[in-house]
């Protein structure tokens, strides 16, 4: 497991891409939104591989293949191989091949990337609850995915056949904006049949296993924009994380993090893997709450007075999200969900 309870990010003297010898990226909402590159990301893991960083890509989303995604990545202007991408159709289909007999047949309700997955460990992807599937998997199948297959999954599910989901995802970023994701979809099938999926993807430990057996990473960075998801997955793998504001998480929502949520690093994009990161110092006359801890990362000081978060000084925005995170997640046992922080955010123009 992760570090409990920390409370607040960590600094780094060393560059991330020196520190860490593989970077496991999270694509949607980190390097691209919408099939489009996130400012600033090709041109980071460009130098970061050039440095001698591995880089691996790491997605929950199982709707194309490896192939497909290195492709687009080498479009976008980040050369990878098809072995440099791990998703969670992946995991799903050795989580199934390990439960059914080979050359099973199994429902999908998905895209190419599921099938794909499944053929690679001998399993036969099948279209109807007619078909006499060992197994039902459910991912992400893109907007166009007809409601005839949820019905097709319900029906075979309700008749007791294995269900497998490959992430539950409520949400996906998109170049429009925030759309539904795959746990939305398994929802439709959760409450027609009332059972429950076994999930293979971020941030549970099939998904790691797998990125692990993949990649072979000593010391592995999960970058990420989800809590719930990548960073509360490296915390499961008991790997450090950092992460970028370029998808879906916000800074209030950082603030108000759970334990397992809490990342080790912040950053604004993938520019912070080529640089160390600062160290944010607690000091006691900080006016904070009950014993007046307070919380410094350059130029900002960060505290709680009355319920509320409390930034005061100038300097980068970050380096006062970062104070901010450490005087949040210090409060009341890390009980930072309870705090105003709309006027200590609003100084940093979020």
């Amino acid at each position: 497991m992760g570090e409990p309870g920390r409370t607040r990010p960590s600094g780094s003297v060393r560059a991330l891409s020196i520190a860490y010898d593989t970077a496991l990226l999270d694509l949607d909402g980190v390097v691209y939104a919408g099939g489009e590159a996130i400012p600033y990301a090709v041109d980071a893991l460009g130098a970061a591989r050039a440095g001698g960083m591995h880089l691996a890509y790491v997605t929950n989303n199982a709707l194309r293949t490896p192939d497909a995604v290195a492709r687009h990545l080498t479009e976008l202007g980040v050369p990878a191989e098809p072995a440099d991408v791990i998703t969670s159709a992946q995991a799903v289909a050795r989580l199934i091949a390990e439960q059914v007999p080979a050359g099973a047949r199994v429902l999908v309700v998905g895209g190419e990337g599921l099938r794909v997955a499944l053929r690679e460990r001998g399993l036969v992807p099948v279209e109807s609850a007619d078909d006499d599937p060992a197994a039902v998997v459910q991912g992400y199948g893109g907007p166009e995915l007809a409601w005839g297959r949820f019905a097709e999954a319900s029906y075979a599910v309700s008749r007791g056949v294995p269900w497998f989901a490959s992430n539950t995802d409520l949400t996906i970023p998109s170049a429009r904006g925030i759309a539904p994701g795959n746990g939305a979809a398994v929802e439709v099938v959760r409450i027609a049949t009332g059972a429950e999926p076994q999930v293979a993807g971020k941030p549970l430990p099939p998904m790691h296993r797998e990125t692990v057996l993949r990649t072979g990473a000593a010391r592995p960075l999960v970058v990420g924009d989800r809590l719930d998801t990548d960073i509360e997955g490296a915390f499961n793998g008991g790997v450090d994380s950092l992460l970028v504001l370029t998808g879906v998480t916000d800074p209030a929502q950082l603030l108000a993090a759970r334990p397992e949520h809490r990342p080790t690093y912040v950053d604004a994009d993938l520019r912070g893997l080529l640089t160390g990161q600062p160290e944010v110092t607690e000091s006691r006359d900080g006016g904070g709450s009950g014993d007046g801890a307070g919380f410094g990362c350059r130029g900002w000081a960060a505290s709680v007075r009355g319920g509320a978060l409390v930034l005061e000084g100038e300097g980068e925005a970050l380096d006062g999200l970062r104070a901010l995170c450490a005087a949040a997640w210090s409060e009341a046992g890390g009980a930072g969900s309870g705090l105003d922080a709309g006027k200590a955010l609003s100084r940093l123009d979020w």
